[in-house]
């Protein structure tokens, strides 16, 4: 794996980061661009159809990205033998974040599907708080979360 690894470090890394920026960054768009433009709609009906249609296009584009950033942080902790070093416990918490990130992520998908359903039923209320609370908690703790494991691996570009 180090072999590969060296190899096509920069490669690599630049997958990894680019998967992060993609991620967090379209949690940022969604949250703080487009969610303020969907609160002006004035009909709650479209509103919820809109907010349900940009977090299904969101998660779209991000799971490939998601996937390729778990899949690089396990080539780098191998390739720059983070596991055998006295990084392990540093470079184990950033991955268990992105972790956290892609759990949270699932079950945001799972709310969003479920609004999806409500609002295909004619149930407004279930469609809006499953929206809400992916609005006011989930992407922004994804958001707090992905900051910080950035922010994490900063610190190990410094490193290496």
């Amino acid at each position: 794996m180090q072999e590969f690894f060296l190899e096509y470090k920069t490669f690599i890394v630049f997958l990894h980061v680019i998967s992060a920026v993609i991620w967090v960054g379209g949690m940022v768009s969604m949250r703080y661009a487009a969610h303020p433009s969907f609160i002006e709609i004035e009909s709650p009906a479209k509103r919820l159809e809109r907010i349900a249609h940009g977090l299904k296009r969101l998660f779209t584009i991000v799971l490939p990205f998601v996937i390729i950033l778990l899949l690089t942080a396990v080539v780098m902790i191998k390739g720059y033998g983070l596991s055998q070093s006295e990084y392990s416990v540093l470079s184990h918490a950033k991955e268990g974040i992105w972790s956290v990130m892609f759990i949270n992520l699932i079950v945001m998908m799972k709310r969003r599907n479920r609004a999806s359903k409500a609002l295909e039923d004619g149930n407004f209320a279930l469609a809006k708080s499953q929206l809400e609370f992916i609005g006011k908690y989930q992407v922004p703790a994804n958001i707090l979360l992905g900051v910080i494991a950035i922010f994490i691996g900063s610190y190990f570009s410094s490193l290496f």
